[in-house]
């Protein structure tokens, strides 16, 4: 039963690993457990980039410490960095430089190549990846966004390798005809498609790693409620779709009266919490399941999440 204790600590005992994804339901605790658990990796690696790509970025709360789009290093945490990056920036900047680029003709095929369903999320996808592969961490760990957008950024890599067939077929199709149209001087198409194209490398190789257990896994995290549950499976589900190794649920929030509690309220939540708990074992008897106590105050600040990321790999043991 070693392999299924119910901590992270095989997370920091894989050497391999590279990606770390880290999502569920909002409000349920993924900031914490992802700064958390990218506290606790940097015990064990050289470098460690905990990446935020929730448009709503609480890494700079959490940490007490500004981030930004470039990678900067955590005040009291030996090496660990961190950084928020908006996903749809990226896209814009490149839709800027297009519009800035194109003229009429120009445009009418910059519309007709982002008018194919995904491509500009995906775009967006492929330009937070080639970013960050430019970097040079052992380990990445994804602040990700509620589950429907996290889902959404996993397939982008198939979702782009598509419409990039696609774009290659418009431009076959139409690009000598515009070109035929402006006279030999319609570049503007042509730099977008080679932009597009340009993705293509990055994208295959990074779809290979998300797909390869010894290179990622993802932390489902949750709290024992039903609908917070009923995403999670959902959410394993459509991973394992993806191809995507995930073995760890983290349950937060979870309350522990005492024998002696005359709160009524408080006893009838720890039995709820408990009937769910039960329902998670039997459903993930062969996942790491981690079970974190509701705290009588945030965790917020370097301190605190030191002393709260111990739980990640000490398993919790509440008092009699």
């Amino acid at each position: 039963m070693d392999d299924v204790e119910p901590t992270l600590q095989s997370l920091l005992d894989q050497k391999t690993l590279r990606w770390i994804f880290v999502g569920g339901k909002g409000g349920v605790g993924k900031t914490t457990t992802s700064s958390s658990l990218a506290v606790q990796m940097a015990k064990h690696r050289k470098s460690v980039l905990l990446i935020s790509t929730d448009p709503a970025h609480n890494l700079s709360d959490a940490f007490g410490q500004q981030f930004g789009k470039d990678a900067r290093q955590v005040e009291g945490v030996d090496n660990l960095w961190a950084m928020e990056i908006d996903p749809s920036g990226s896209i814009k900047e490149l839709i800027e430089q297009q519009q800035a680029q194109a003229d009429g003709q120009g445009n009418m095929m910059q519309d007709l190549a982002f008018s194919i369903p995904g491509v500009d999320e995906a775009m967006s996808f492929a330009e937070v990846m080639k970013q960050v592969k430019s970097t040079d961490f052992e380990v990445i760990i994804f602040d990700t966004a509620p589950t429907g957008h996290t889902l959404r950024f996993l397939s982008f890599p198939t979702v782009l390798e598509k419409a990039l067939a696609k774009v290659s077929e418009l431009s076959g199709r139409f690009g000598p005809m515009l070109n035929g149209l402006l006279g030999g001087q319609g570049g503007a198409e042509g730099d977008m498609f080679a932009k597009l194209e340009s993705m293509r490398t990055t994208i295959n190789e990074v779809n290979a790693q998300f797909q390869n257990p010894e290179l990622t896994s993802f932390v489902c995290v949750c709290i024992a409620e039903f609908l917070s549950l009923y995403e999670t499976e959902r959410m394993i589900q459509e991973l394992t779709n993806f191809k995507i190794d995930t073995n760890c649920i983290v349950v937060n929030q979870l309350l522990y009266p005492g024998k002696d509690s005359h709160c009524a309220q408080c006893i009838a939540r720890y039995r709820m919490q408990r009937k769910y708990i039960e329902q998670m074992e039997d459903l993930y008897d062969d996942f790491h399941i981690v079970k974190l106590p509701q705290l009588t105050e945030e965790v917020r600040g370097v301190a605190a999440l030191k002393q709260f990321s111990n739980m990640l790999v000490e398993p919790y043991v509440p008092p009699e």
